[in-house]
């Protein structure tokens, strides 16, 4: 099976690690990742001004590039990515005077009319691939290793586009439980997680942050996965500044989703990047012997 994928800019830097994994997993799931072709920033975040199209082109744009190759689906791995081009998608199919606009104003591409299905990870594998068959493939079973789902702001926000309902976490949840994890459900994993504020008011993101991870914490979590590399940020390449700061009790290593799954597969250990993680999360993998590839 193959299915075109959009990696977005920081996959292809600070968030290796969530590419490496997922295109390394789905290749033992015998899914083949086609790039497509010429891709550009997705934006990064989707415009809340009502008049503001032209920061719809970018994404827009990325969506031209998969229907020129035929694409009837566009894989995605980033939360942020997914909700601007699913956001950007949804307007291209149902808004017919922005949709115009839009199309007119690229004069140098051909139109879009939201032909192609933005798919984030998750909803993938349980449509197309299933836990059943995940569970089948598992070669080293991640049990005793007690993970929380969090899913942040952009997965499940707007409903229009989210990958399942507000407050429901049976994608990532069915995931994990597929991989042999011991899923940790807590009641901030919905919650932002300070998002770009760690820009320009870096105290304020952090202690946001240490709620989420004492949270999860406090459920018993020993590791939290994510898909959104500045949530991976801000809860994981943070916490030991958390910890000095007295702002958390204990660590919670991260992870993205894609490392997990790679992992339970039987994938090289290298070919996740574990080293763009913080420290904590190899260790804790390594504790649970979950690092010797089948």
């Amino acid at each position: 099976m193959k299915i075109s994928y959009y990696p977005g800019c920081t996959l292809k830097s600070k968030a290796a690690n969530l590419e490496a994994a997922a295109v390394a997993a789905l290749a033992a799931l015998g899914i083949d990742v086609e790039e497509i072709d010429r891709w550009n920033c997705c934006g990064a975040v989707f415009s809340l001004t009502a008049d503001d199209l032209i920061h719809q082109v970018g994404p827009v744009r990325n969506l031209i590039r998969a229907k020129e190759k035929g694409a009837a689906q566009l894989l995605t791995l980033c939360s942020m990515c997914y909700n601007t081009l699913a956001r950007a998608n949804r307007i291209m199919r149902d808004d017919a005077v922005k949709r115009d606009t839009i199309n007119r104003f690229m004069d140098d591409e051909i139109d879009y009319a939201g032909e192609v299905e933005v798919v984030h990870m998750l909803t993938f594998l349980e449509r197309e691939v299933g836990w059943q068959k995940i569970r089948e493939k598992i070669r080293v079973p991640l049990e005793g290793l007690r993970v929380a789902p969090y899913y942040g702001c952009t997965l499940q926000r707007p409903a229009e586009v989210g990958i399942e309902p507000f407050g429901s976490f049976n994608l990532m949840t069915g995931l994990l439980s597929a991989l042999g994890a011991t899923v940790t459900p807590f009641d901030a994993a919905d919650k932002c997680c300070g998002s770009y504020q760690v820009l320009n008011g870096e105290a304020g993101a952090r202690s946001t942050a240490a709620v989420i991870v004492d949270r999860a914490a406090a459920a018993g979590a020993e590791a939290l996965a994510t898909s959104c590399p500045l949530c991976e940020y801000n809860l994981g390449k943070q916490q030991g500044r958390l910890l000095e700061a007295g702002q958390i009790a204990t660590a919670v290593p991260t992870f993205y989703f894609t490392q997990l799954l790679a992992v339970a597969l039987g994938v090289a250990p290298e070919s996740c990047l574990f080293e763009l993680n913080d420290a904590a999360s190899l260790d804790l993998l390594k504790t649970k012997n979950c690092l010797v590839a089948a």
